[in-house]
């Protein structure tokens, strides 16, 4: 397949390296030091039991790569406004374009500007960082993405894009109610992500004390009645499973808003806790905790 990485960060990165090494033609949009490390060096991809380094076409321009099968949507959702009409060059009448941001609805910010048939919505499940500018370092044991059609059917695009992604490594698997498996990730990466970021610690730090560890639990169930009263068909054990995860992985634990917080870099607040209040608003359930979160990291959403 002919792939394009719309940001080849940790999470495009990785997927892009794994695509590659697997024989597709992938393009890489990046820019600055990461680029010119991928252009010079390649990607290099660091897992837990391996490290590989794959050479691939790198550019800031996608007019260079002209039409594609598949682009993934990998930027960081405040970077869409400009990340996302970019994408035009990319599309061709048969061209699909995967959202893997963080969010349950950021995929419809892509269907806006480039057609709601083009836009496939998707979750990534991965945990990986930037060791350095063009290095991926993926831990753990928890690698997977979920995609499918909104209105349930499994079509021939969703069959091509996950048999490419299992050949290449990557457990993939068509989501019979992809909005049910947006708000199961949701849930997770909105309580990690605004919890962890309030109280500047990781998980492993704060679900060992009792009063924090309220706070995370009470996130998840504020979460969970969000979705379920905006219509999800959320799984009745989820809340008993998301925590069992969450303790049963603490030391690879990381959240994304978190390392850019401490960065000074942008937060993006408004597709994780913005978008629970903004749908418990719309439910009429209160979110007392994401109100708290959302109130005090709201000053630092522009970086620092």
């Amino acid at each position: 397949m002919r792939i394009a990485v719309m940001g080849a960060g940790s999470t495009g990165g990785y997927f892009g390296g794994m695509l590659a090494r697997a024989g597709n033609d992938v393009s890489l949009i990046a820019r600055g030091a990461n680029l010119d490390s991928i252009r010079s060096n390649g990607l290099k991809v660091v897992r837990d039991e391996e490290e590989f380094t794959v050479q691939c076409q790198a550019t800031n321009d996608p007019s260079a790569v002209g039409p594609v099968d598949l682009a993934l949507l990998c930027v960081k959702t405040y970077q869409n406004a400009i990340a996302v009409p970019l994408l035009k060059p990319l599309i061709g009448p048969d061209t699909t374009v995967l959202c893997l941001q963080n969010g349950v609805d950021s995929y419809l910010t892509a269907a806006k500007v480039l057609g709601e048939s083009v836009v496939l919505p998707g979750a990534a499940f991965i945990e990986a960082g930037m060791l350095g500018p063009g290095i991926i370092r993926q831990t753990g044991s928890v690698v997977r993405i979920i995609l499918g059609e909104t209105d349930g059917i499994e079509t021939e695009r969703c069959r091509v894009i996950r048999d490419a992604t299992l050949e290449a490594g990557i457990p993939s698997e068509i989501a019979p109610d992809i909005k049910a498996g947006l708000w199961g990730k949701f849930l997770f990466i909105a309580t990690m992500a605004g919890v962890t970021s309030m109280a500047r610690a990781t998980l492993a730090e704060l679900m060992p004390q009792p009063h924090w560890r309220q706070v995370v639990l009470g996130c998840l169930a504020e979460i969970d009645a969000v979705g379920r009263a905006s219509g999800v068909s959320l799984p009745k054990d989820i809340l008993p499973k998301t925590t069992s995860y969450i303790e049963e992985h603490l030391p690879d634990l990381q959240a994304s808003m978190h390392t850019d917080l401490v960065a000074g870099r942008p937060l993006e607040l408004e597709a994780l806790n913005g978008a629970v209040i903004r749908a418990g608003k719309k439910a009429g359930v209160a979110t007392p905790i994401n109100d708290v979160i959302y109130a005090m990291l709201k000053p630092l959403e522009n970086g620092s």
